[in-house]
């Protein structure tokens, strides 16, 4: 955990004279790290900050069972809801270039309803987060932790959200800073654009993860609607 995933899909964008759907991201990072800080704290787990970029980008749901050993579902559930109530204080704040993105995308009949948001944060966490960090909602509706019965980096969850769009993943970009992430949009059929606002380039590009684009944050994607169709420009200067 530490991002969340906006997933939107267009009938047209170009990056380099490619066709291409896309998403973007929120950063929770101080409330996170700090998260993890009381989790290791509470379970005697070691250095929080290795184990909050160890799990970056997955469920909880998956990671406080692997690293606290919590069997018991309703346990689990409470453990959750604990530790993204500290996620939240932390203030989740939009990534560069989000908002504005996001609100281009919301603000045009042609793709207000192409885009939403896939998350590894819980149904309860994923709305309070956007909103305090300024995000527009989807029309749509949004894929949480919750909707999928595997999480990143399996490609369950961006299946989940082209379903939701009721648009073909391979006919989608999704917009990631986390490997798992980055992964799980692969693993899902879609075009991946990586940004490297919380993991390096090189460590991006060192990585299995082999996105098709790489971009220093979304203010470098631009948006047009053009005869009724919604294009996207990938900036991959660095």
């Amino acid at each position: 955990m530490g991002k969340s995933t906006l997933f939107f899909a267009t009938s047209s964008a170009h990056a380099h004279g490619r066709r291409i759907p896309c998403r973007t991201l929120i950063d929770s990072t101080p409330g996170v790290l700090q998260a993890w800080k009381t989790f290791s704290s509470d379970y005697n787990l070691g250095d929080s900050s290795t184990i909050a970029h160890a799990t970056h980008g997955r469920r909880l749901y998956d990671t406080l069972k692997e690293y606290c050993g919590i069997t018991d579902d309703a346990r689990l559930l409470e453990e959750i809801d604990r530790f993204e109530d500290q996620v939240i204080e932390g203030g989740p704040q939009a990534l560069p270039g989000a908002s504005d993105l996001v609100s281009q995308l919301s603000s045009q009949s042609s793709s207000s309803s192409r885009w939403t948001i896939v998350t590894s944060a819980s149904n309860g966490y994923a709305p309070r987060a956007l909103k305090r960090s300024g995000i527009t909602l989807p029309l749509k509706g949004i894929i949480t932790s919750n909707d999928v019965a595997r999480g990143k980096p399996h490609p369950d969850p961006y299946l989940a959200g082209a379903a939701l769009l009721g648009i073909d993943a391979t006919k989608c970009l999704v917009v990631e800073d986390a490997i798992s992430g980055l992964k799980s949009g692969r693993a899902a059929g879609s075009l991946t654009l990586a940004v490297c606002t919380s993991t390096e380039r090189d460590v991006i590009v060192k990585s299995d993860a082999k996105p098709d684009f790489i971009v220093t944050d979304l203010t470098k994607v631009s948006l047009k609607v053009e005869n009724g169709r919604l294009e996207l420009t990938i900036d991959q200067s660095f």
